[in-house]
């Protein structure tokens, strides 16, 4: 049976849900008061005896407890957080949390064009094993210390170097050293975020900024997305009404639409960021995917307002966890000591092992290689898409992604979970979308895409066949 075939629920079922959802989310916690029995009618739009009847399920399952003469009160504990509590509820085909699950534990026979990296086979595997053979025989490197505070110096230098190409200036003092770029934004929502605050994303955006700012407990708001960066008099409109402490994106190769900010666009966010207070963080982890650089906030910005963060998980190796964080020298030394109250430092060999493949040239090889490959599977999966009837929303100039628009009337939720039940996992736009738009388009890893047989089942998902 479907989500779509299950009985609407109960006036009942909706208030006692609407209470539950409050509490696992924490927005109600312990000995906090409920609404009053006459206050929630009216916000649902019920009798007061349905309200009474959802309280009294919930104080028979130890949820809330009656209080004489006072109303009732959430009962017990905290209890632990569920992202499902405090976000959209989705079928589990669909939901992308789920989804990545599924596309990590999988063998060989899933095909995953929903997926987020590129395949194993295309990483610089044995480079990366003669890299850690060196390292195993260099007796001048400890291989049982913690790192230093910072991150190991000589990868700074190098990733600061890196970022000087791009436009950016930044001393390496000013890049901190975490295990991965979701780590790097994690960090530094604790640093930033109270619960209760806004963060502004693009519309559709990448789903984990959506999971991770929920685990926060802020308020998210969209701004739609254009092929070269967010809606512009909607970006100011929302600065302007939700006074938002940051607004959290991409500036090249957005994820999931491939589109890339134009140097106009660059300057009038940062114009904008600028009228409203309002900090930005830009994740440019797909940045080195790039033909060639594109603008970036960052290096128009001069790390003041914009803070920066990438890492090595969708270039080099998803195993070898290593990112950063590059960012006003004022904030480095609360940002280190916040890094170290969580985890003590990041992985001291990982670091020295990321150095060891920029320096010796693997990088730079594997970088041209790779965006050789994405060119050409980018060119094929464009083809392929459009000859099964979708359109292609905009062209990108590098990257994974092709952000494609299924025909009229099709709801890609359907298409996915019937592409699903044949091995194909599909990624549905809804899970990127804040507003709940996204029904027709799917995003496609373009590196995934070979396989014919993914389209072959697509279509047949589109028919209804599958």
């Amino acid at each position: 049976m479907t989500a779509h075939s299950h009985a609407a629920p109960t006036l009942v079922e909706t208030a006692t849900r609407a209470i539950a959802e409050r509490i696992a989310s924490r927005q109600l916690g312990p000995g906090a008061r409920l609404p009053s029995v006459r206050s929630f009618a009216e916000v649902m739009g019920v009798s007061k005896s349905t309200v009474v009847e959802a309280y009294d399920r919930l104080a028979a399952e130890g949820a809330i407890v009656a209080r004489r003469g006072s109303g009732f009160y959430v009962a017990g504990k905290t209890r632990p957080l569920c992202l499902k509590a405090v976000g959209p509820e989705l079928d589990r085909a669909v939901d992308p949390l789920w989804i990545t699950r599924q596309s990590m534990q999988a063998g060989p026979d899933l095909l995953k064009p929903g997926s987020g990296w590129l395949p194993s086979s295309w990483m610089p595997d044995e480079a990366i094993r003669r890299g850690l053979r060196q390292l195993a025989r260099d007796e001048t490197r400890s291989l049982v210390c913690y790192d230093q505070p910072l991150g190991f110096a000589p990868l700074r230098a190098q990733i600061a170097r890196r970022m000087e190409e791009k436009g950016i200036a930044a001393d390496a003092d000013q890049i901190l050293l975490v295990d991965s770029a979701t780590q790097a934004v994690d960090l530094l929502c604790r640093f930033l975020l109270t619960p209760g605050d806004t963060v502004v994303v693009d519309d559709p955006c990448y789903f984990n900024y959506h999971a991770l700012l929920r685990a926060h407990r802020v308020s998210v708001v969209g701004v739609p997305f254009t092929p070269t960066g967010p809606d512009l008099a909607a970006l100011e409109a929302a600065f302007a009404a939700h006074r938002p402490r940051f607004y959290l994106g991409n500036s090249a190769l957005q994820n999931p639409t491939g589109g890339t900010l134009t140097p106009a666009t660059v300057h009038r966010v940062l114009r904008l960021a600028e009228a409203h207070d309002t900090l930005i963080i830009e994740d440019d982890i797909f940045g080195d995917l790039e033909p060639e650089p594109s603008p970036r906030l960052a290096g128009f910005d001069g790390l003041q307002r914009v803070i920066q963060v990438g890492s090595f998980s969708k270039t080099l190796s998803a195993s070898v966890r290593c990112g950063f964080l590059a960012a006003r020298p004022d904030w480095i030394e609360p940002l280190v000591d916040l890094k170290l109250a969580l985890s003590l430092g990041n992985g001291h060999f990982a670091a020295t092992l990321m150095h060891r493949l920029i320096t010796d040239g693997t990088y730079r090889r594997h970088l041209a290689e790779i965006r050789d490959k994405l060119a050409r599977d980018r060119g094929l999966a464009a083809r392929r898409l459009q000859a099964s009837g979708l359109a292609l929303w905009t062209e990108p100039r590098g990257g994974l992604f092709l952000w494609a628009r299924l025909p009229e009337g099709l709801d890609s939720g359907d298409v996915a979970r019937r592409a699903l039940a044949e091995g194909v996992v599909l990624a549905p736009g809804a899970a990127f979308s804040t507003s709940g738009g996204g029904t027709r388009f799917l995003r496609f890893n373009v590196a995934h895409c070979a396989d014919p047989r993914i389209f072959t089942v697509l279509e047949r998902a589109m028919d209804g066949r599958a």
